[in-house]
């Protein structure tokens, strides 16, 4: 087994903006705060680092599980791409996902321990079935599966602020605790939505390997055109909710302002009107790419709430 075989069936990319994603949270919005402010953590750098490995080594079982029900799919879709069964053995991706399930929950156990809150151990359980429910079944369904690995991608950030914050509020501190929870949970929302439009985008593209399989998804039932149409009026309606988001919260910070305008809601406004008008496979895939990338500019966006809190 290649090195890069292995690396493509964990999607490492996807991997490291995931742990990527927590250490802004982490390094760039609370810990900044934590002497200018009453905000307390719970974390230590090696708490922290155990509950990115239990996120990732969930998210690469979930990874190499999606692949292994994947494969008719992908052999339709994008053959050139396929992992299991070509250069990685079902059976080995079989117990590849079995080792990362097992590595994951493990520390997500002894990490739930370590924090003084055993029962947060469920919430890597739960993850892990869902993800496994997810490539086997819900995937299949009108837009539930889009629905639930978009809650999925929310929960890898809420979760930094369920281990961070939570388990250290006090009734000195909750309303600080709160409010920057309350910030996580804005970028969860975030995340939300932009994955659940790329879902529908993939689900567009594989729309010929997915029917095949007997999928039903969102341009399987209401047909390409349509399906497109959503991803417009879905792309829109975000594009409004980050405007009402600047105008709410960051109005009178224009640097902050300034990157958002340039930065996120320009790149969404581009996005809107290529979604518009997106017919081949090439324009799918870019628009799938840009939304992956305005996620990212946008999750760096949280390194300037020094500005906004400490302004």
């Amino acid at each position: 087994m290649k090195l890069i075989n292995f690396l493509n069936l964990i999607r490492y990319k996807n991997l490291i903006l995931i742990a990527l994603v927590q250490f802004l949270i982490k390094y760039m919005l609370l810990e900044p705060f934590l002497a200018a402010t009453n905000l307390s953590v719970t974390l230590n750098l090696f708490g922290f680092i155990l509950l990115v490995l239990a996120t990732v080594c969930i998210a690469a079982a979930g990874y190499i599980i999606n692949d292994i029900y994947d494969v008719e799919v992908d052999t339709v879709n994008r053959p050139e791409r396929v992992v299991v069964g070509q250069s990685i053995s079902e059976k080995t991706a079989n117990i590849l996902f079995i080792v990362f399930n097992v590595i994951g929950v493990g520390i997500g156990f002894y990490l739930s321990n370590l924090i003084g809150k055993n029962g947060f151990f469920a919430i890597f359980v739960i993850i892990s079935a869902l993800l496994y429910v997810y490539a086997s079944y819900l995937k299949q369904l009108l837009l539930i599966g889009n629905i639930v690995v978009s809650i999925l991608v929310a929960l890898s950030l809420i979760i930094v602020g369920l281990f961070d914050l939570l388990p250290v509020i006090t009734p000195e501190n909750r309303e600080t605790q709160i409010t920057f929870f309350k910030i996580i949970l804005d970028y969860a929302i975030f995340a939300f939505v932009i994955n659940l439009i790329r879902e529908i985008v993939k689900d567009i593209e594989d729309v010929d390997g997915e029917y095949k399989a007997g999928f039903n998804t969102l341009p399987i039932a209401l047909g390409r055109n349509r399906a497109i149409k959503v991803v417009f009026a879905l792309s829109v309606m975000l594009l409004f909710g980050v405007v009402f988001y600047i105008i709410t919260f960051l109005y009178s910070q224009l640097l902050v302002v300034a990157y958002f305008l340039v930065f996120i809601l320009g790149p969404l406004i581009y996005l809107s009107i290529k979604s518009y008008s997106a017919e081949t496979k090439k324009e799918l895939r870019f628009i799938s790419n840009l939304l992956k990338l305005i996620m990212l500019i946008g999750m760096f966006s949280l390194a300037l709430y020094q500005f906004v809190l400490l302004g």
